[in-house]
């Protein structure tokens, strides 16, 4: 079966052209490829597929094999990877996910793809539709207890549920004990991906990601989303804003008119390989 590698930021995901490739059992696929040791290494894969309603569909697993719904950094790559093998020649792409159908606009240099825009949709801030368990109409910088420590978190949805919390210092704060405590908390119920945020300015902010699935990952491009929506209804940035994360940047923006967040970054191709 062969697949290619690809990233965003260094959020990496494995392609394969489930049009032409058999792929039986993706959940199991996805545990054995994904694995850094024994397979080839990535956060899941992604599987590119006909749609009835769009261009394509692109189907997610996480590298626990659990199905993700929305990845903002593996669609960037998959609308590369469908423009650069060929698969279409159009430079604004509709691509069906299971958060429903994403607009991407691409931009081409020397005949394949180097940069994305997103249309990520409108911000869900609705408790029931994130989802997570609580008795206000939004869940805004409210406190929570969690391993013993209260923390500020403000929770949306952009395609995956999101818990966004401010600390003073991205670089020290222990992702890897706490983030697993807020994926799986009791008051998200689909488990839950977690942004530590730290404000630089108005139209900068530092994040690291623990996401449900796949553990702390060098970039998640709804995460980056969320966080910078978590930011403006919290009074703390202005509406565009570039968001710096482990494996690169990101620029978000969001447009009050249509109440609609834009992502613009960049797709890479890492290797072409075959699994046997």
């Amino acid at each position: 079966m062969k697949f290619t590698k690809m990233q965003g930021c260094g959020n990496d995901y494995i392609y394969i052209d489930a049009i032409k490739e058999a792929v039986d059992n993706a959940p199991e696929l996805a545990v054995k490829i994904s694995d850094r040791h024994f397979g080839v290494g990535s956060d899941g894969i992604i599987l590119v597929k006909h749609s009835d309603k769009a261009d394509f569909f692109m189907d997610m697993y996480n590298m626990d094999g659990s199905r993700g719904r929305m990845c903002g950094n593996g669609i960037r790559c998959f609308a590369k990877y469908v423009y650069d093998y060929g698969l279409t020649d159009k430079e604004e792409l509709r691509i069906e996910t299971l958060s429903g159908i994403k607009t991407l606009k691409l931009t081409v240099k020397d005949g394949k793809v180097s940069m994305v825009t997103v249309d990520m949709g409108s911000p869900i801030f609705e408790p029931d539709k994130i989802p997570v368990k609580s008795d206000k109409d939004r869940v805004i910088n409210e406190p929570v207890r969690i391993g013993g420590r209260e923390y500020k978190v403000t929770c949306l949805s952009m395609g995956n549920p999101h818990a966004v919390v401010f600390v003073d210092d991205t670089d020290s704060f222990p992702v890897e004990k706490v983030g697993p405590l807020f994926e799986n908390h009791e008051m998200f119920p689909d488990r839950v991906n977690t942004e530590f945020i730290q404000v630089v300015n108005r139209n900068r902010i530092r994040m690291r990601v623990w996401e449900r699935g796949s553990g702390e990952t060098l970039a998640c491009g709804t995460g980056a989303c969320a966080s910078v929506m978590a930011c403006i209804v919290n009074g703390l940035t202005d509406d565009e804003v570039t968001v710096s994360l482990l494996g690169g940047e990101l620029s978000i923006r969001y447009d009050r008119n249509s109440d609609t967040v834009y992502m613009t970054g960049p797709a890479v191709t890492v290797f072409e390989g075959e699994w046997l």
